[in-house]
C-alpha cells in the first residue's frame, strides 16, 4: 500500500488521528483543548500546524508520552504504517515500562471487593479488643 507523505504542515488533530493516538479527531481536539496535549512544551489549539522535528507530549489515562514528529500525514492508514510517522523519546519509554510494571505489582494485590461478613467482624473486634 503507497501512502503519501505531506511536505506542507498539518492539524495536529489531523496528525494525532492519522498517528492512531485517538480513534477520532474530535477525541483528539478534546484532548488537546483539555491541554492534555503539549507542542514544544506549549498547550495548543488543535489547529496548530505541526512540523516534522516537533516534540509533542500526550498525558494518557496512566501515563506522559513524549514524541517526536517523524512524518507527516493528514489520512489514517494502517497500524505500521502509523508507527513510522514519529519516534517515542528514550526517558518515555523508560516511564511507560515502569509504570506497567507498577501496575503490574499493583494487580497481584488486589483490593478485597467484599464487606466483612458478621462472623468477620466479629472476629476484627475481638482481634482489635486484644482477646
Amino acid at each position: 500500500m503507497q501512502i503519501k507523505e505531506l511536505s506542507e504542515p498539518v492539524r495536529l488533530d489531523k496528525w494525532l488521528w492519522a498517528a492512531r493516538f485517538f480513534k477520532t479527531r474530535g477525541l483528539a481536539a478534546e484532548a488537546i483543548n483539555g491541554g492534555k496535549v503539549h507542542v514544544d512544551d506549549t498547550r495548543v489549539k488543535s489547529s496548530k500546524k505541526i512540523k516534522v522535528g516537533m516534540v509533542i507530549t500526550l498525558s494518557m489515562a496512566h501515563s506522559t508520552r513524549t514524541i517526536i514528529v517523524e512524518k507527516l500525514r493528514d489520512k489514517r492508514g494502517p497500524a505500521s504504517i502509523a508507527q513510522t510517522m514519529y519516534e517515542e523519546t528514550a526517558e518515555s519509554l523508560q516511564r511507560q515500562e515502569e509504570m506497567a510494571e507498577l501496575r503490574r505489582l499493583n494487580v497481584q494485590f488486589p483490593k478485597s471487593i467484599n464487606k466483612p461478613n458478621k462472623k468477620e467482624r466479629r472476629q476484627i473486634r475481638q482481634f482489635k479488643a486484644g482477646s
